[in-house]
């Protein structure tokens, strides 16, 4: 099959290779049948907002990557409100930009406002690149830890009370008042807006669907552990669940499934957000102040067959979402399919193969442990990976030498 592309995956170099870095992130693609990924601008430190700050990312991934990696930029205030920033960042090669509605939990990665937005998308409708958002605002002036400080921190609906679906759809209204000039002949024309990791299946979506009908630039992507899990069956204590936007319950889970299914939905990516065990607080289980993020790169292949099959989805629907349509969505023109002159990026898997990812099974991220999909068992085992021809996985091994390609736009 062509062999997978994540465009949401936090690797966190330079500056916190203990969360996860390119080698391990990197090897753990791989291991999961993922030849392309694209890199986050945070959590890395710095974060990637400017040329200079992706060129220390650059030279942090040299001869490091195991599959090929692009990268995306950040849109923050500072470079919203500066046009030479931010084509600086663009001319520098970063594949598209991304910002958050809300607060990041990142210092040097401020959140942006609509107002911010709508100063960034004539710049990226130059550049015809893509501006990649967290579609959250909060509707509370007070923090999580002050409203529900009389909610038991340990039971996991006390955290996702804190991100109602309410927080999605005020963001998403926001946007899709922005994206109807993105229309072919608007003033945005060239411009296009892809919401990351959608949970709400209810109002968000409906409004996305709505600006597609009525011929917005827009795109919307969720992730497996939306698609694989559920709020009512995540133990007490868990933190290993915990992500914003937080997992909601059984049925928005079947209808993001129907989304997924019909097209509403455009793609599929991991949102692979690791962190350090102590940050995620396993021990205290203190859902409200532990850190979020779901690590799981090795996976998207299995978690995603292994859900998808008992809801009908074919192979042909699994390389659509997670080759065909990443590839267009990212601007990889030589990737996504198997076909002549394309990059012979190929997965070999075997979909009926049964598994138990256990303390014996060989996983390559940092800080296995904090995977949500550890003690799971799975269908569909990556048995060789190709990027670019060159064999970099088989059999639990890595090839001698990391031998991905950085992705620059021109």
């Amino acid at each position: 099959m062509p062999g997978l592309i994540d465009v949401h995956v936090h690797l966190d170099e330079p500056g916190r290779t203990n969360w996860e870095g390119f080698v391990t992130g990197t090897k753990a693609a791989a291991a999961g049948g993922v030849t392309t990924v694209v890199d986050m601008p945070l959590n890395n430190h710095p974060t990637t907002v400017s040329k200079e700050t992706l060129e220390l990312k650059l030279e942090a991934a040299e001869n490091k990557i195991y599959v090929d990696v692009g990268f995306w930029g950040g849109l923050i205030p500072e470079n919203a409100l500066n046009t030479s920033i931010l084509e600086g960042l663009l001319d520098a090669g970063v594949l598209g930009v991304k910002s958050f509605m809300c607060p990041s939990g990142i210092d040097d990665f401020p959140m942006t406002t609509i107002d911010h937005i709508k100063e960034g998308l004539p710049v990226l409708a130059k550049y015809r690149r893509p501006l990649i958002v967290h579609a959250e605002i909060q509707q509370d002036s007070k923090s999580p830890l002050e409203l529900y400080s009389n909610g038991d921190p340990h039971v996991y609906k006390t955290y996702l009370d804190t991100r109602p679906p309410s927080w999605e759809e005020a963001a998403v209204k926001e946007l899709v008042d922005v994206t109807k000039d993105t229309v072919i002949g608007g003033p945005l024309e060239g411009a296009h807006v892809h919401i990351v990791h959608l949970s709400d299946s209810s109002a968000s979506l409906n409004l996305i669907k709505e600006a597609k009908r009525r011929g917005d630039s827009i795109s919307v992507e969720t992730c497996p552990h939306y698609l694989a899990f559920s709020s009512e069956e995540i133990p007490d204590k868990d933190t290993r669940y915990k992500c914003s936007p937080p997992i909601r319950d059984a049925l928005n889970k079947e209808k993001l499934w129907e989304a997924v299914l019909d097209g509403s939905i455009d793609l599929l990516s991991s949102d692979h957000s690791p962190t350090v065990p102590e940050l995620k607080l396993l021990k205290e289980g203190d859902f409200l102040k532990a850190w979020g993020g779901i690590s799981s790169l090795q996976f998207d292949l299995p978690v995603t067959w292994s859900n998808g099959k008992k809801h009908g989805l074919t192979l042909e629907q699994l390389s659509l979402l997670w080759s065909q349509k990443p590839a267009a969505f990212a601007g990889l023109e030589l990737k996504g399919a198997i076909a002549i002159g394309n990059h012979a990026d190929i997965v070999v898997w075997q979909p009926e193969l049964e598994f138990d990812l256990d303390d014996d099974y060989p996983v390559f991220l940092k800080h296995p442990s904090l995977s949500a999909y550890m003690g799971k068992r799975l269908s569909g085992k990556v048995i060789d990976t190709f990027v670019r021809g060159n064999l970099v996985f088989k059999d639990g091994k890595h090839a001698a030498a990391a031998c991905g390609v950085q992705i620059l736009a021109k």
